[in-house]
């Protein structure tokens, strides 16, 4: 099964690629698929690629599903 899941982006990098916090953890992605990032804003990932932006509203409802089932614990790793 695969999980695309959100993230938070902290910080704008060069070449189409940023940092993004999950449950404490930062990680480089690519952001080459999405406009118009900038921190702040929500993607979804999925194998370090941002596929789109998700509402920060709609992120954290989601974040807090998968915190409660278990699913966000070594999603990161």
């Amino acid at each position: 099964m695969c999980l695309a899941i959100p993230a938070l982006v902290s910080e704008l990098l060069p070449d189409d690629m940023a940092k993004v916090s999950l449950d404490g953890v930062t990680k480089e992605i690519s952001i080459a698929m999405v406009e118009d990032v900038k921190p702040g804003d929500y993607v979804i990932i999925h194998v370090g690629y941002a596929l789109s932006k998700i509402d920060a509203d709609e992120a954290e409802k989601t974040l807090a599903l998968l915190a409660e089932a278990g699913a966000l614990q070594g999603a990161a790793e």
